[in-house]
């Protein structure tokens, strides 16, 4: 049995500089550690401090790392019964629910059961990661815990209660450099359900009070919704504390249009970027929960669903994006934990990290990266031909607002034609993009203005991105 200690922590608030930050132009992101922009090149994780061992979380941590990743979306209070069931040390959050008391024990060593607690475990996550230069987009709470009979909770948290947690966890990371801090945990901020009118925004609020209160009113947060075709910014769109806008395209349907909404948040909210945090996972079915899902109906996401979705959410002027698999947010092993619904097929977590578009994804934030200016902004009048009107087909490009490159993303490898009048005078180098191998391969046509076809240099892969720069 381990004993638990009530700790009482005497500190002086200090403002810390936040290292994410969003740049002035609110266009994308920078690291303020390098000063350089930064792309969210995320993968979920949720159960990561709640379902893996140290070891497992090393293996994970490298792999990831290796594969070009940099924030890794974990959740402190896990959705699948994180208050309840033990980690895979013996260990819960919280001695008791009711006061929602830390079960905190003496010492940290890992080798003594009695010492490592709930907390040394998150701990060793977030400095691991710290360690392989990675960003743990640290969600305190899965949702379920403060929404009204919305999971398998139990709901614990209001005003004070919520504030009071977040800010014992503000205490304990506010000098850890990579923690970016995201709310709501898959959930809206304003529901209505069982008939009557939920209002949740209250408690997220104090929990986004609890963190500028300690870390400062610069740090970077953002709110993680749930997958109903909305943006945070439907419940919290003049708040001084979100950093970011973000949605969830989800896992219902192939056909949601993510750059609707993207386009929409940038239209009608401009002082803040925003992101698609969770697109469509790998191997995940799609939308299994009303129990008419079948492999031959629906079936499973591709691996060109979920990629060419995630393009289509920078395109239309995402500052980032965030990989998922169906078997690693839950780190499915069957020996120890039964799968959430996978349809018939069981890819154990660590066969699921070598998935197709985990190795690819990496090549979309090098693309974008590799272009000397941030500010981007979708542009459609560049597309000459027909731009398509649905996930099948739909064509989006980019462009800098300086007019000196343009990106298009094509879902199918058909001609297309390209007005390179909308970019500045000059000698045009025009090259297409594999998205699957990050190959440039040049483009035959080598004019420099009017209305332009360009044919992809094969029809085996089925996206590319057209890659035009003025000279």
């Amino acid at each position: 049995m381990k004993y638990y200690l009530t700790l009482v922590f005497i500190c002086v608030t200090t403002l810390v500089t936040a290292q994410m930050i969003v740049d002035e132009s609110n266009k994308y992101l920078k690291d303020t550690r390098t000063g350089q922009p930064f792309f969210w090149m995320g993968d979920t994780a949720w159960e990561l401090f709640h379902r893996m061992t140290r070891e497992d979380i090393i293996y994970y941590l490298d792999k990831r790392k290796s594969q070009g990743f940099n924030v890794i979306q974990a959740v402190v209070l896990a959705e699948l019964d994180g208050l309840k069931q033990d980690n895979r040390y013996g260990d819960v959050p919280f001695s008791n629910l009711n006061t929602l008391e830390w079960a905190v024990t003496k010492g940290n060593n890992p080798a003594d059961a009695e010492e490592y607690d709930y907390w040394d475990h998150v701990d060793f996550v977030v400095k691991a990661a710290a360690k392989r230069g990675l960003y743990i987009g640290m969600l305190p709470t899965w949702g379920d815990k403060v929404a009204y009979e919305w999971g398998s909770g139990p709901r614990v948290f209001d005003e004070n209660s919520a504030y009071t947690y977040m800010k014992k966890l503000a205490e304990r990371y506010q000098d850890q450099w990579n923690i970016i801090w995201i709310l709501g945990g898959d959930r809206p901020g304003f529901y209505e359900r069982n008939g009557q009118r939920h209002d949740d925004r209250p408690v997220w609020r104090a929990m986004a009070k609890a963190i500028t209160d300690i870390c400062g009113d610069k740090t970077f947060i953002t709110y993680h919704t749930g997958g109903s075709g909305e943006s945070s910014s439907a419940w919290f769109d003049d708040e001084d504390w979100l950093s970011m806008y973000a949605i969830q395209s989800g896992h219902g349907s192939r056909s949601y249009p993510v750059w609707d909404y993207i386009r929409s948040d940038l239209q009608n909210y401009p002082d803040k970027p925003v992101m698609d945090m969770e697109p469509c996972y790998e191997n995940h079915p799609v939308n299994p929960w009303d129990g008419k899902w079948t492999k031959e109906g629906r079936g499973y996401f591709s691996s060109a669903d979920v990629r060419i979705r995630m393009y289509r959410g920078v395109f239309a002027g995402g500052v980032g994006t965030t990989y998922g698999h169906h078997s690693v947010w839950q780190f499915l092993d069957t020996a120890l934990n039964a799968p959430v619904f996978t349809g018939d097929t069981l890819v154990h977590w660590k066969e699921a990290l070598d998935s197709e578009v985990a190795n690819q994804i990496h090549h979309l934030k090098d693309l974008i990266l590799s272009q000397a200016d941030m500010h981007r902004m979708e542009d459609s009048l560049l597309i000459a031909s027909k731009r398509g009107s649905d996930y099948r087909d739909l064509i989006l490009a980019t462009r800098n607002e300086e007019d000196t490159y343009a990106l298009i993303h094509l879902p199918q490898p058909k001609l297309i034609q390209v007005n390179l009048d909308r970019l500045a005078a000059g000698k045009k180098l025009v090259h297409w993009f594999n998205p699957s191998t990050g190959e440039y391969y040049r483009s035959k046509n080598e004019a420099s203005s009017g209305i332009q076809s360009f044919t992809p240099p094969t029809d085996t892969q089925q996206d590319w991105v057209l890659v035009v720069h003025v000279e």
